[in-house]
């Protein structure tokens, strides 16, 4: 596979690197214009800008370019640096610029009702890649999500069993039940996701941690569990709960500060927070 080939399946993959691009060159050089070099996020390279210590450095700034997610360019001049020197007549000064490599934002909705819906009409907007997940034929097709990147309709814990979101994926749990969010929720606190919100009260999170955690699932995996999901915005209707929840997928790949309101539930809960949740959930029926 040629440089771009190789960029297309690392993205395929859900992985990140970084493009390193010779674009200007001034005098000799042990390379040429246009020279482009692949670093992947396991530190593997693809193609050359010359070797030596200006690739060296090149594959540095590369690294750290795509934890940044921003550009940079980088100018060196092999007269005025011995170490550069590697023995050939040179002398000549050149300009590399370093661009990331994304992944496509994946988002996984299991659930296609119409918190779902909107949730996926904001998400495609915001540039995320959607797969929808239902058990519902009549509900998760083609005419009800036209521009998904999936739509399945099948049983929940058989499309799980095959599913392996990357690290880059986002996955939202907003099933019609509670015995459903709890089975979608069983899979995902152990896949490698970057984020996972479930819908639903603090009373039925909790609920539903205490009866994994029967399970033998560890309390801590429940630590990076937004849920409630969303940013604390006073969301009601489904369409304002689709803007809370994919305004915290955008925080979170933003690495927007902390001070961003979340409704996100801190597990094991205090016998305070218990008592809060349990009175929240009579106000509510009353």
């Amino acid at each position: 596979m040629d440089i771009y080939e190789q960029i297309v399946e690392l993205r395929r993959q859900g992985r990140r690197g970084a493009v390193a691009t010779i674009t200007n060159v001034r005098g000799s050089i042990p390379s040429f214009q246009t020279a482009k070099m692949l670093v992947r996020d396991d530190g593997s390279i693809a193609g050359t800008i010359g070797g030596g210590c200006v690739e060296a450095e090149v594959w540095q700034a590369a690294r750290e370019v795509m934890e940044e997610e921003k550009p940079r360019s980088l100018t060196f001049n092999l007269n005025n640096n011995s170490k550069y020197d590697t023995g050939l007549v040179c002398g000549g000064t050149l300009d590399v610029f370093v661009e990331p490599v994304l992944p496509p934002a994946l988002l996984y909705i299991f659930g296609a009702g119409h918190v779902a819906y909107n949730v996926y009409k904001v998400a495609s907007t915001a540039g995320f890649e959607v797969t929808v997940v239902d058990d519902r034929e009549s509900y998760a097709n083609r005419e009800r999500f036209p521009d998904a990147r999936e739509v399945i309709a099948e049983d929940f814990e058989q499309v799980t069993a095959r599913l392996d979101p990357p690290e880059s994926a986002y996955i939202v749990i907003v099933t019609r039940g509670h015995r459903d969010d709890m089975r979608v929720l069983r899979w995902a606190v152990n896949t490698r996701a970057q984020y996972l919100g479930m819908i639903g009260s603090r009373r039925k999170t909790i609920s539903i941690y205490k009866e994994l955690e029967k399970e033998g699932i560890p309390a801590e995996k429940f630590a990076n569990v937004h849920a409630p999901v969303g940013l604390e915005i006073g969301a009601v209707t489904p369409e304002e709960i689709a803007v809370a929840i994919v305004a915290e997928m955008i925080a979170v790949h933003r690495h927007a500060p902390t001070s961003v309101p979340s409704k996100k539930y801190a597990y094991p809960p205090s016998q305070a927070a218990e008592e809060h949740a349990e009175k929240d959930a009579v106000e509510r029926s009353n």
